[in-house]
């Protein structure tokens, strides 16, 4: 970039190096800019202020190789030697900045030889008449573009003492810069072809650190945006082990706290009996309260198991064509006797023909959760319903009752494992899995679980099954 460090003292060099570097500042295909990159130094390795220096040495290269002969053939051997010479200096530097890795040093030198060769320019080409304040006015923007921060603090100074130093010289013995120019003509040809020389450069400076600073830019978004998404995947995966620790907690609360009550209970009644002498009418309701303490019991670690078992190997339904009122009806049979004990009502009315898409041992669970939790919460004498009904593609189950209800502040969290397990009208207790393992097993069916509830009014459970496999075509005239 800096072709008027080495400009010979002549009119037709400064306008030949110009039309030179012409050529380099307007490049057309981006495989030269391309490769004019890797000449300059890798981003990665370089900072910007060492790739510009390393451009400026490169365009010096290139200008001199061309000026050396041209000076030669134009009568000037000592002009083309001293370009040589500038050259071989110029390549050594580059050298040992690029591929040696002595930036610092080699910048150091640079400015030295920058500097020299401006105060012989000055001397022998017209001092204030001619046009070396431009030449070091662009030397100093270089100064401050390739310079690091603790070199260029000192070369501003030195620049412009330099520069005052010559034209005070000047000014106070002006037969000691000779004036070179034998017409007004020359003068203006010289003067117009530096200004063009310095605003060529200027523009490739200004430009060449606006596309790093772009590009450098751009990086550094993508940088921030790949540091972004790493961060947003920790903290889902840090909420994914909070989520699994809570769970891991409830699990053990429910075993700690859900299992050994009643296990508890079940040793004392059998102490009781084997300690005791006691009469027919108490040993049979304390079997009987043992019974029933073991079924209850029994009933949690089997929902326990059936949790622990769809977290540990994953949810894999077995999906098949079912009839719905085949596969309901041994299960609701079981559970009317079991409603019947509390005086409870529970009917159900389902269309034979029905047919859902479906895994028989995860409906049969669902319905078994459900249907219990409505027996569990609804009061003596009351009453629970169960239909079933096509929507569409899918077939629609609904189990209302008259119970207890659920306030809504219970209501939000019922399906997850922060829900608090509660007391039944009979005082059945539960594990608070039950309608956790429905949601997963619902959903592992491509179904929907829903439901709705009033305190004092009753709940109603909605479940929506497929029943066809996803993507089936149905047959033409059937519905």
């Amino acid at each position: 970039m800096i072709l008027i460090l080495f400009l010979p003292f002549r009119i037709e060099t400064v306008n030949a190096i110009f039309v030179e570097r012409k050529s380099f500042i307007l490049p057309s295909k981006p495989s030269f800019y391309n490769i004019w990159v890797r000449l300059s130094g890798d981003p990665e390795q370089f900072p910007l202020n060492a790739r510009i220096f390393h451009s400026i040495c490169l365009i010096s290269i290139l200008a001199l190789g061309y000026n050396v002969p041209f000076n030669y053939f134009i009568g000037l051997p000592e002009v083309a030697l001293a370009s040589f010479i500038v050259l071989l200096i110029s390549g050594a530097i580059y050298y040992a900045s690029l591929f040696r890795g002595k930036v610092t040093i080699s910048i150091f030198l640079f400015n030295i030889l920058g500097l020299s060769l401006f105060t012989v320019n000055y001397l022998f080409n017209s001092g204030q008449e001619g046009p070396t304040d431009l030449f070091f006015l662009l030397f100093l923007l270089i100064t401050i573009g390739i310079s690091p921060v603790n070199q260029y603090k000192i070369w501003i100074p030195v620049n412009i003492i330099l520069f005052l130093s010559l034209n005070i010289s000047e000014y106070l013995d002006p037969t000691l810069v000779p004036n070179t120019y034998d017409n007004r003509f020359t003068r203006f040809v010289d003067h117009i072809s530096a200004y063009l020389v310095v605003a060529a450069i200027t523009y490739f400076c200004i430009d060449y650190i606006r596309i790093s600073y772009e590009r450098e830019k751009a990086s550094a978004v993508e940088k921030a945006k790949a540091i972004e998404q790493k961060n947003e995947q920790i903290l889902k995966q840090n909420h994914e082990l909070e989520r699994l620790n809570s769970e891991k907690n409830k699990l053990m609360s429910i075993v700690a706290h859900d299992l050994r009550s009643p296990l508890g209970s079940i040793q004392s009644f059998l102490e009781l009996l084997s300690e005791h002498e006691l009469d027919a009418d108490e040993k049979q309701n304390i079997e009987s309260d043992l019974l029933t303490s073991t079924k209850s019991t029994l009933a949690m670690l089997s929902k326990l198991l059936d949790w622990s078992k769809s977290q540990l190997h994953g949810i894999a339904a077995r999906r098949e064509y079912l009839n719905l009122a085949k596969v309901f009806e041994p299960t609701l049979k079981l559970e009317q006797e079991i409603a019947a004990r509390k005086d409870i009502v529970l009917e159900y009315d389902f269309n034979p023909i029905i047919m859902i898409y479906a895994d028989s041992d995860m409906m049969q669970l669902i319905l078994r959760n459900i249907v219990g939790n409505a027996i569990k919460f609804t009061k003596r004498g009351g009453s629970i319903v169960i239909t079933a009904d096509i929507k569409g593609s899918d077939c629609l189950i609904t189990i209302q009752d008259n119970g207890i209800g659920m306030p809504p502040e219970k209501q939000a969290a019922i399906f997850s494992l922060n829900v608090q397990s509660s007391f039944g009208t009979n005082n059945e207790k539960g594990i608070g899995l039950g309608l956790l393992l429905c949601m997963e097993f619902v959903r592992a069916q491509n179904g929907k679980l829903w439901f709705t509830s009033s305190p004092e009014k009753g709940t109603c459970f909605y479940i929506s099954i497929p029943i066809v496999e996803q993507n089936y075509l149905w047959p033409s005239g059937l519905s």
